[in-house]
């Protein structure tokens, strides 16, 4: 086996490091105060050819792959949380989600545009019933002739307020659930009805926008059907396992730069005439955050490699936003913790970092949904049954 990475990719990560310490990182702090997305930020991400990275060249994107997605989302997590999550949305969900379930008109339609910039993209599958048990989703869509009538609302939705383009889940026949009575919807900004209602206030990455969407009977053609009709959730799941490896990928990215933070500090910082990472405590949390951040490496990349060259990954998947999303949060905790009252002040990136990693462990599937995947993925073949 051989684990170097290719030269393309590591041109790509170079490429994106520069542009993040460039263009990100300065306005990181101000995003999170201002509590909205930097829209020069997107244009720029956009600009840069970043936005479209694991799709084909032919629908406009760089033709990367998983690989070089989870590299940007790597990088990026390490800079921005804030910034990282609306990439997530829109590359790694809600245009991942036509590129996987659309069809060939489709992709050609809508993917040249979310990969330049010129449109973004959310998933709106939440509603107030319908967190884990995604299943529960009451958003309606009545056939009528050749077109469909969309009536419902979902909340938390990424991107929600800045989207051009939604993808969309709704109950076409409700005798079926959701094998063979969800479908997929591609839904335009500024169709009539459409709506975007109550914009989330968060704890954490606060510079990412969050809201309610609300669909009063809004009416998409045939055309727009995502997949083949009662094929969504199947489609929506399956998208959500690329959103999961990515979401392991920015984790991964927020530990090393806890990781960097803590030894940096540790160096510098002198107590009882000796720096504090001579003593073996904190030598301790560093050694374990390391431990972990290598073990984490080696699960991304891999599952990475498993989606490039066409490979089943729903449990790997699960377990790089699981475990993806706990080494994050410990290796911000210790890092604060090596910093004492420094890491608690909100001018130094730390306090930052600890409320933006804390909804990792939820969104795009909680961590408990997770292990209920990885454990039915394991036990499977011996015959036992895991549900909810």
């Amino acid at each position: 086996m051989d684990f170097t990475l290719p030269k393309k990719y590591q041109l790509f990560r170079q490429m994106v490091r520069d542009f993040a310490e460039q263009e990100v990182r300065p306005r990181a702090k101000q995003v999170d105060i201002v509590g909205k997305p930097d829209m020069e930020i997107v244009r720029l991400l956009g600009e840069n050819g970043l936005l479209g990275i694991p799709f084909p060249q032919e629908y406009g994107g760089s033709g990367l792959g998983e690989l070089g997605y989870c590299l940007l989302m790597e990088t990026m997590g390490g800079v921005c949380t804030s910034t990282t999550t609306t990439l997530g949305a829109h590359i790694g969900i809600g245009a991942m989600a036509i590129y996987l379930g659309g069809s060939e008109r489709q992709k050609r339609k809508y993917l040249p545009d979310l990969a330049t910039g010129k449109k973004i993209a959310c998933f709106a599958l939440t509603e107030a019933g319908a967190g884990s048990d995604a299943g529960a989703i009451k958003t309606r869509a009545i056939r009528d002739g050749d077109k469909y009538v969309i009536t419902g609302a979902k909340v938390y939705i990424t991107n929600g307020p800045i989207a051009d383009v939604f993808s969309v889940m709704a109950v076409t026949d409700p005798n079926l659930g959701v094998r063979g009575g969800v479908t997929a919807f591609i839904v335009e900004k500024g169709t009539p009805g459409l709506s975007v209602s109550k914009e989330e206030h968060k704890m954490g990455i606060r510079g990412s926008a969050t809201s309610e969407i609300v669909f009063d009977e809004v009416v998409v053609p045939s055309a727009n059907v995502l997949g083949p009709v009662g094929a969504g959730f199947v489609n929506f799941m399956a998208t959500l396992d690329t959103g999961r490896l990515g979401l392991g990928a920015a984790g991964l990215g927020c530990a090393e730069a806890a990781l960097d933070l803590m030894g940096r500090y540790a160096a510098g910082r002198s107590q009882f005439g000796r720096p504090i990472g001579e003593k073996q405590s904190i030598q301790w949390l560093v050694a374990n955050t390391a431990v972990e951040i290598e073990a984490l490496r080696s699960l991304v990349y891999r599952t990475a490699w498993m989606v490039d060259t066409h490979q089943p990954y729903t449990k790997e998947a699960a377990m790089c936003k699981l475990y993806g999303s706990e080494v994050a949060s410990r290796a911000i905790d210790r890092a604060l913790q090596v910093h004492g009252a420094l890491g608690y002040d909100r001018d130094f990136p730390i306090e930052r970092m600890w409320r933006d990693a804390r909804i990792a462990e939820i969104f795009e599937g909680t961590n408990e949904i997770q292990r209920i995947v990885i454990a039915g993925q394991v036990l499977r073949p011996y015959g036992v049954r895991v549900s909810p």
